[in-house]
């Protein structure tokens, strides 16, 4: 009977201690465990996950540590997938079972969690027998010697390794976690001695030599130390915060300036949640004033309908918006991730509605949409391009970036719904949910099948009649006057606005039922900076379509390095389907198919498709399949690419150097170069003008073990100086190449240059270097391995539409044939060389042509064919091989 007495007690204290830590971390928040979902999508979610966070491997997460700590691995082998990042899916997956175990008292989730910090703990403590590593716990690779020589003032070493700072911080963040969600006492202990080594590390460096640290990316390391000081009142926390916030970010945001234009997204969003924080916890205007306009540029210019933002993970520019329809690589699931912490911080500071606003929307059709509803994988990218498709994680293989986060979002629905301050509580999301308000003795139990129905009910229990304020968002897509509540029988009237909070201010004696009528409308939503191409909303759920299932190459990933990209075909966008109709004229034709599940149809609403009939529902709901979240508005958009997508069929691997992130995939090496941008795009140049010693940089690009290879680079048509230089594979050299003077002309230009398969069988992948003795190499605009034909058109039996009516498919003999369907005496056919040079031209006036003067030996390549009949021109791009 004692020993049951002393666990209870035990479970008191923890319990006491964990909402403490918690609390105390974000004030106005409730402790996890005080809001519990009930059933609805989230529920499903944060359920799938715990169970998907259960089939990792914990040991072989450790396994780094322990290598780096030089203990026993245990037998099991580390991961093979992101290699070099080692250490930062450990720490995200330490938060994430804290945050579960917050959320849903799950006993597996609190056993690995204890499991972990125990492990760590001996990492940190061997660790300890070398003074510069008093705290330190890290599973970077080799980090050691990079430590050492930071600590001596070197502090370009960096730039050595990968992200070394963005690595470190997810354990710091998880260790923080484990304490103010997992309640473990054990880890506030290892928690601040490795913020103490991180103070101890940078404590002889000067002001620059830390910000040009702060260069490379470094996650929310700022944020961590501000958290330390909010939990310790220790000042020295808050200095270190403060070092570690990037000027070149912080000094032009605090000063309203967008210089965002394509910096790696997800490098900057964590920096501006670190801004946030510290100006909450320092009353510092300056970080207040750039973290709340940094919010404001991304989510008003630079995010899609969905919440995201980020194309190929950097910011684009306003001219390059119009990418988001052509690419395979989308808004990251990450940036979301760190937009909603963001989110969170300034309406704890604010208490304006609009961050809730943009909450909702994001946490709905990104974070929810981002894992999988049955096997509970997680999206790295999700593109917005029509007829595409996204590719999801797999337990113990894929070591992505956004599997971490991925692993931490679903268990934290219930942060937000519910925000309180003084003797106000806020209904900030209309969830399915119960709240147990311990400090007012209140219970609100809130009933919903939002989006599916267009209300949410909140019942409220009370220990004793208490008074306070109820304040419901008016979310931004109702209107004024259009949002309903109901106490019991009574109309509450309001003179509330979209984006503010409707206010209800009473005594509640319990037993009250709160009824909130929000009527959905369906808008269309224009992509920022390209006016052809909409999305369509129903209130905050953005509306997508299935298209098809076919070539979805890659949908569950595997260890490769590049399977979080959807590499299956990109279908062309001449044929995806467009919305007919105006802003006006669509809503109306829109009819609800399922009175259970939100769907749509409606009669004579797309055009140009001639496939599956088309249903649009919440794009959280789909999966496995191509689809459209974006639409050409009367097929209004540039869709003519039949030359970017012969060039992508033909790509094997591509780098854009001078972007952060591909050259990190790519091993860039590099000896006296820089990166700029010209007619807004990035390039890397190596050496310097006036001749010096020269330069170099290289990449590894993937062969996936095929011959028959060309390389294609991309230059500016009119270089000056001297810019003479080998193009090596492997050290031996394939080519030199001269470009200063050679075109001549202001414009980009492509060379292609074959590679010898003698340099390339047997091998997995090559190392593709660009050096000068003296002089410059490049710039260099972009990168590709090509296979060196990728057929379009087969020969016989292959017909492809050239308009209404027309066709085209090649003879055995290389000739074309076309095929018109009926006579046409205006009619004549042209063939142009991509260079404008007409090559064949005749007359077509019966119902079918040879085009003989295209044979075998013409030229393999692109070209235009051209018919014209009366005032009507078609033209059609074709690759003859």
């Amino acid at each position: 009977m004692r020993k049951k007495s002393l666990v209870v007690a035990a479970t008191v204290l923890l319990t006491t201690f964990f909402v403490t830590a918690q609390e105390k971390l974000y004030p106005n928040e409730f402790p996890l465990s005080d809001v519990k979902l009930l059933d609805g999508p989230f529920k499903h979610a944060m359920d799938l996950n715990v169970s998907h966070l259960l089939k990792y491997n914990t040991d072989r997460l450790l396994y780094c540590y322990r290598a780096d700590a030089g203990l026993s691995t245990k037998g099991v082998s580390n991961y093979s997938n992101w290699a070099g990042l080692d250490g930062h899916v450990g720490g995200h997956y330490l938060s994430a079972l804290a945050i579960h175990y917050a959320s849903t008292g799950d006993a597996q989730c609190k056993q690995r969690m204890d499991y972990m910090i125990d492990e760590l703990k001996k990492c940190q403590d061997a660790n300890a027998k070398d003074a510069d590593f008093v705290g330190y716990v890290s599973g970077i690779p080799n980090g050691k010697p990079l430590w050492r020589e930071i600590k001596k003032g070197n502090t370009g070493k960096v730039w050595d390794y990968w992200v070394p700072w963005y690595n470190i911080h997810k354990t710091y963040a998880g260790l923080r976690d484990a304490w103010a969600y997992g309640g473990s006492d054990v880890a506030r202990q290892m928690f601040l001695k490795l913020c103490d080594w991180g103070i101890n590390i940078c404590s002889g460096l000067s002001e620059n030599q830390i910000q040009s640290m702060l260069g490379n990316e470094h996650g929310g390391i700022n944020e961590v130390y501000a958290d330390a000081y909010q939990m310790t009142n220790d000042t020295k926390y808050l200095n270190m915060a403060k070092k570690l916030s990037h000027k070149t970010i912080l000094t032009p945001l605090s000063s309203g300036t967008d210089n965002l234009d394509k910096m790696h997204a997800n490098t900057q969003v964590p920096k501006a949640v670190g801004f946030q924080r510290i100006a909450e916890l320092g009353n510092d205007n300056t970080h207040f004033k750039a973290a709340s306009f940094f919010w404001e540029t991304v989510t008003g210019k630079r995010s899609l309908a969905f919440g995201g933002n980020s194309l190929s993970e950097h910011f684009p520019t306003a001219a390059a918006c119009v990418d988001y329809t052509t690419t395979r690589e989308g808004p990251e699931t990450c940036n979301s991730h760190n937009m909603l912490k963001l989110s969170e911080g300034l309406f704890r500071m604010t208490n304006d509605a609009k961050y809730a606003d943009y909450y909702e929307r994001t946490m709905f059709n990104h974070i929810l949409s981002s894992q999988h509803p049955t096997h509970g994988g997680y999206v790295y990218f999700t593109p917005a391009r029509p007829r595409h498709y996204r590719v999801y994680s797999a337990p113990d293989k894929a070591m992505w970036c956004c599997v971490g986060t991925g692993m931490e979002n679903h268990g934290k629905y219930n942060q937000f719904i519910y925000t309180h301050k003084s003797d106000s509580l806020f209904v900030n999301l209309f969830v399915a949910s119960e709240l147990n308000w311990k400090e007012k003795g209140v219970k609100v139990k809130q009933e919903t099948r939002i989006p599916d129905e267009e209300r949410t009910v909140l019942t409220i229990s009370v220990d004793s009649p208490v008074r306070f304020r109820m304040l419901i968002r008016h979310p931004s897509w109702v209107p004024a006057g259009a949002m309903k509540v109901v106490v019991g029988t009574e109309t509450i009237t309001s003179q509330s606005q979209p984006s503010s909070y409707f206010e209800v201010d009473r005594t509640w004696n319990g037993g009250e039922v709160v009824t909130v009528q929000l009527p959905m409308h369906t808008t269309l939503e224009q992509m920022p900076n390209v006016p052809s191409f909409f999305a369509l909303m129903h209130g905050p759920i953005l509306l997508g379509a299935k298209t098809e299932t076919s070539d979805l190459s890659g949908l569950v990933a595997n260890e490769g390095r590049w399977e979080h990209v959807a590499n299956g075909s990109l279908y062309p966008l001449d044929k995806a389907p467009v919305l007919l109709g105006s802003n006006i004229t669509i809503p109306a034709k829109l009819e609800r198919t399922n009175s259970e599940e939100m769907s749509f149809t409606g009669n004579s609403l797309f055009g140009n498709w001639t496939g599956a009939k088309l249903v649009l529902q919440p794009f959280f709901r789909i999966h496995d399949s191509r689809y459209m979240i974006y639409w050409s508005l009367n097929g209004s958009g540039n869709l003519d690419e039949e030359e970017a997508l012969i060039l992508d069929k033909r790509t094997i691997d591509k780098v854009a150097p001078g972007e952060q992130q591909p050259e990190v995939d790519h091993q860039m090496q590099s000896l006296n170069s820089k990166t700029g941008t010209h007619q807004d795009k990035f390039y890397r140049d190596a050496g310097e003008c006036s001749g010096g010693s020269g330069g170099f940089f290289s990449y590894v690009l993937s062969t996936n073990k095929e011959t028959d290879l060309s390389l294609l680079v991309q230059y500016w048509g009119n270089e000056s100086c001297t810019r003479t230089f080998d193009i090596l594979i492997d050290e031996a050299k394939l080519v030199t190449e001269n470009i200063s003077g050679k075109w001549n002309k202001n414009e980009f230009v492509h060379q292609e240059y074959s590679i010898p398969n003698s340099m390339i069988t047997g091998k997995d992948e090559i190392t593709v270097k660009f050096q000068a003795s003296s002089g410059m190499v490049g710039g260099v605009y972009y990168v590709r391995l090509l296979r060196k034909d990728a057929p379009v058109f087969a020969f016989e039996g292959i017909q492809e539409k050239i308009g209404s009516g027309f066709s085209v498919h090649r003879l055995s003999d290389g000739a074309l044939k076309l095929s018109f369907g009926k006579k046409d005496p205006s009619r004549r056919v042209a063939v142009f060389s991509l260079s404008g040079k007409r090559i064949a031209e005749m007359a077509a006036v019966s119902e079918n042509l040879i085009l003989n003067r295209i044979s075998a030996k013409t030229p393999k390549g692109i070209y235009t064919i051209q018919i014209k009949s009366g005032k009507q021109i078609i033209s059609k791009k074709i690759h003859l091989l």
